[in-house]
């Protein structure tokens, strides 16, 4: 399968610099990031620690003057580099990583020309935004992933757990409620077969497509399938297939 090639647009405004590197390892996970721009005012000193962390990850800082006070004129910036880069068909898809509303009506048109985009942005970002892209990650999540790589104790002591044992973090940005467990539950009901088994992959999928902004890892999960057996409400059988005894996940509600 082709890797997607990705337009990577960064509003500096309204997103914090201290994990880029893990937004970047996120973001290659969906396709090769082949053009990263960043837009602000670079004048201003409030964007001042941005400049090293450009040179390290190779973004390209797109100057803005801020023509008029209070308003961002590097939201337009942005926006017309991306009609731009859509109409030239050098990419696949966008990721937009802000936490502003303002960006909605753009990942709306980007999918309407059959783009994929993935929006990145803090807890507060506003919903419509998180809704208008096909897939929506929390910086807060990619915060707490560096956090846990750098603590070798954690480390260790996740590893040493196995799935059905991995407990939710309580920093999670997101808690295990009544909403979580109906949303999995009406999407298995959607996506099983005659008998009532989903395929976790199908799943997990699907789940998205309802809730762009839904990650095991906000609820302190590494995978889909430790957070349902955590949850404790579904039917779990494992198939095991093949020559190379690939485990195949299926899930029904009790």
């Amino acid at each position: 399968m082709k890797e997607k090639k990705l337009a990577v647009l960064i509003d500096a405004d309204n997103v914090p610099y201290a994990h880029v590197k893990e937004m970047l390892n996120e973001i290659a996970k969906y396709g090769n990031p082949t053009i990263k721009r960043i837009y602000a005012d670079w004048t201003k000193p409030t964007v001042s620690g941005w400049k090293n962390i450009l040179l390290e990850n190779a973004i390209t800082p797109i100057q803005q003057y801020s023509y008029t006070t209070g308003k961002n004129s590097s939201d337009s910036a942005l926006i017309i580099d991306a009609m731009d880069l859509l109409y030239s068909k050098k990419v696949d898809g966008f990721c937009i990583v802000s936490s502003d509303s303002d960006f909605t009506r753009l990942a709306t048109r980007l999918r309407e020309a059959a783009m994929f985009v993935i929006g990145i942005g803090e807890k507060k970002t506003p919903q419509p935004f998180i809704t208008a892209c096909d897939k929506f990650i929390y910086i807060e999540i990619l915060k707490k992933a560096k956090e846990a790589d750098s603590d070798g104790k954690s480390t260790k002591s996740k590893n040493s757990k196995n799935d059905a044992e991995l407990d939710a973090d309580t920093t999670s940005v997101s808690k295990i409620d009544k909403n979580l467990i109906k949303l999995i539950k009406e999407s298995i009901d959607d996506v099983s077969d005659e008998n009532g088994w989903a395929f976790l992959g199908t799943l997990g999928n699907y789940i998205i497509k309802k809730k762009t902004d839904f990650d095991p890892r906000n609820y302190g999960f590494p995978k889909l399938f430790p957070l349902i057996k955590k949850i404790n409400k579904f039917e779990i059988e494992e198939k095991v297939t093949g020559e190379n005894n690939i485990r195949h996940i299926y899930i029904k509600n009790k």
